[in-house]
């Protein structure tokens, strides 16, 4: 189904059951997946792959090539995860060869009016980015992540999975994961308790997650003092491991 209006590359591959909008445009290497939407007025540049029964909305903009001076014109691409939506004006650039060579939106990511995703950034399953998120490139956002509106991300920082990032927000360093960031620069409040109970942890775990985050963030202790604590008081769950695995292999320092 692809509107009369709408210029489609010889060079694109479509699969069965795909919708292009009037006055898209679908230019060469780009492989759209089954059930996939198009809205009007979208524009796919070249080496893009989108995953089947996506969504992506009028006045998108999709594989562009990086925001880097480094940039060279060297073959990169853009991935978009299956079942993922891509709201208004969103744009989401090429990586390039110094930083991986791939931008990666993961599976059923929510993608709001505005988001920016600059090169080399990758996402995990089911993350939202709630309108104006703006990631810099070489960024890393785990799973079952939600940030919301207006938030700015440095180059290089990574977010943990369960994470939630309040509106507004200035995220310099890294947010570990299960954990409530906000403010301009950012800081931490806490456990996601909310967004925990909701994905279905149990109350061990969340307990354990409590005991964790006191003890590195609340109590004074050098990080290696924590940590060392944390191996002899706290459970080794495996949410607790990922919990300090995270906080010991940053390299741009935590959000305290």
């Amino acid at each position: 189904m692809i509107h009369a209006t709408a210029i489609v590359d010889p060079g694109a591959e479509l699969e069965d059951n795909v919708e292009i909008g009037p006055y898209s445009i679908i230019k060469d290497n780009v492989f759209i997946g089954s059930g996939t939407v198009i809205g009007p007025h979208v524009v796919i540049d070249p080496y893009v792959t989108i995953e089947p029964d996506c969504q992506i909305f009028q006045y998108a903009s999709i594989g562009a090539v990086p925001q880097s001076i480094k940039f060279e014109g060297e073959k990169t691409c853009v991935k978009i995860g299956r079942g993922s939506v891509i709201r208004e004006f969103a744009t989401i650039n090429r990586g390039t060869g110094s930083g991986g060579g791939i931008t990666e939106v993961g599976k059923k990511n929510f993608l709001m009016a505005y988001t920016h995703m600059a090169h080399d950034c990758r996402t995990g399953q089911e993350v939202v980015l709630a309108n104006n998120t703006t990631l810099a490139g070489h960024i890393t956002i785990g799973d079952h992540v939600i940030i919301g509106g207006l938030v700015a991300v440095h180059q290089f920082v990574r977010i943990g999975d369960y994470a939630f990032v309040g509106g507004k927000s200035a995220l310099p360093k890294d947010v570990p994961p299960y954990v409530i960031a906000s403010g301009d620069r950012a800081r931490l409040h806490g456990l996601n308790k909310v967004g925990l109970k909701r994905s279905g942890f149990s109350q061990n775990v969340i307990f354990s997650l409590k005991k964790t985050y006191r003890i590195i963030f609340r109590i004074g202790l050098t990080l290696n003092e924590a940590i060392e604590r944390v191996a002899a008081e706290v459970e080794q769950i495996p949410e607790v491991v990922k919990f300090v695995e995270f906080i010991k292999s940053s390299e741009r320092g935590i959000t305290r």
